[in-house]
């Protein structure tokens, strides 16, 4: 991990899968330009087509298709934000990169009816339909499948009316000047990996009341399109509230911003808050004693930033990151974190490293100096301890909570925290630092 990486520790090697492959596109090509996927080779099948002098009107069946990208020369298959799991038909139960026809390759009909009820409409289109339908040119509509994490499914007719409803809406948007091309799929990417996580985890959640049948002979496809059924629209309807809660809470702190460089590089707090030992851990818990570990460290987390006021970047199996607009409340959350995870038997120890100062935020990440700054602090603090920079340290004084000295302040009274120094020790890639020890002053002092 180079020190540069946005939020993640130097010690924590996490790799990158990169963008999957749309449907009918070459293997991703560099960032500088992307190539369609054509091809001359014609397809003999009947095919939707779109009538003339309307290309973005619904295809017409009767029409036949006059040439389709050969599905023998697109690339391999791959997933994206979702594993490989798309959505809108590209990342369900059809063998991905194959043409129809094959009786191997035919969908499982309790998947596929699962799939129409959740995609509210039946495939019908292949990828290059579906782009000429949308009116919009294959190139750029396979950059927002891959930029989705739809894996590949060659030239099958596995899209639907949605897909091309979603390709003319975000093309449109282009079109009329709101979005560039590369904010679009961005904004494609970002929603595309954010909402694969979302459905692993709610499947995942819905497939531990499923273990058991309610009653006895009924298989789990006789309980999942019912349960799916029920669900849907309440976790749809659910899904945009808190997105428009989010998307709230995220406008008005550009609004509060003083001007547009405020906006893009902030001075705020971040801090980093890592189990110890989580290594030995792995090798002695089971698989499903750690997911119940990591799931408990990273609720019980996630609750205490947002009630103390901070806002939770992301969060690493082992670890958490998080920011907030000011010194002392980033101190109160390491210090509860700390409190909080000590007093829980089942839970190892805990360490953070909180810095101060300016930072880059981008498409819900922060990146610079003092993020690796905060890591690096976390990796030389002791068990159950926080550790803050220099930055820090003055910003959390200056705002009372804290005194400069406390040998040469008579009243400790009013402070909430209080800061020892430590020796200075070099840090690679950040020269010499000199960290400072963080406690929560009692009222004995």
């Amino acid at each position: 991990m180079t020190v540069d990486e946005p939020g993640v520790p130097e010690r924590r090697a996490a790799s990158d899968p990169g963008s999957a492959p749309g449907p009918s596109a070459p293997a991703d090509p560099p960032a500088t330009a992307d190539t369609a996927a054509t091809a001359d080779a014609p397809d003999t099948r009947d095919a939707p087509d779109t009538p003339a002098g309307d290309s973005r009107g619904a295809p017409d069946p009767a029409t036949p298709e006059p040439s389709e990208p050969n599905p023998t020369q697109t690339s391999p298959s791959g997933g994206g934000a979702g594993g490989g799991t798309g959505a809108g038909g590209l990342g369900g139960p059809f063998d991905e990169g194959s043409g129809a026809g094959d009786p191997e390759d035919e969908p499982d009909p309790s998947a596929l009816r699962i799939e129409e009820l959740i995609l509210g409409s039946q495939r019908q289109y292949t990828p290059f339909q579906a782009a000429r339908a949308a009116g919009v040119s294959m190139e750029l509509a396979s950059r927002f499948w891959r930029a989705m994490g739809f894996a590949d499914v060659g030239q099958a007719r596995a899209l639907t009316e949605a897909d091309v409803l979603a390709l003319r809406r975000l093309s449109g948007l282009v079109e009329a000047g709101l979005l560039s091309e590369s904010m679009a799929v961005q904004v494609a990417r970002s929603t595309g990996q954010t909402t694969a996580r979302l459905a692993d985890w709610q499947i995942d959640s819905f497939l531990m009341g499923l273990t058991e049948p309610p009653e006895p002979g009924m298989t789990r496809n006789e309980v999942t399109f019912p349960l799916v059924q029920l669900l849907l629209p309440e976790l749809e309807e659910f899904l945009v509230y808190v997105w428009r809660r989010q998307l709230a809470a995220a406008t008005g702190r550009v609004v509060q911003a003083q001007d547009d460089e405020e906006m893009v590089n902030r001075r705020q707090a971040i801090g980093f808050a890592d189990l110890v030992g989580f290594t030995r851990l792995t090798r002695r818990l089971e698989d499903e004693e750690l997911g119940e570990l990591v799931e408990a460290f990273e609720t019980t987390s996630a609750d205490l930033v947002a009630a103390h006021g901070g806002r939770l970047i992301k969060a690493l199996g082992d670890e958490i990151l998080y920011v907030a607009e000011d010194a002392g409340t980033a101190a109160e959350i390491g210090l509860r974190l700390i409190e909080t995870m000590a007093n829980d038997e089942t839970m190892p120890e805990l360490r953070v490293g909180i810095a101060f100062g300016t930072m880059t935020t981008r498409m819900g990440d922060v990146f610079g100096n003092t993020v690796n700054l905060a890591s690096r602090l976390t990796s030389i603090a002791p068990k159950d301890t926080v550790l803050v920079d220099g930055a820090f340290r003055a910003e959390l004084t200056a705002s009372g909570a804290a005194p400069e000295s406390e040998k040469e302040s008579e009243d400790l009274s009013g402070y909430r925290f209080a800061l020892q120094p430590l020796y200075q020790r070099p840090v690679r890639g950040l020269g010499v630092v000199e960290p400072w020890l963080l406690r929560r002053r009692t009222q004995k002092g």
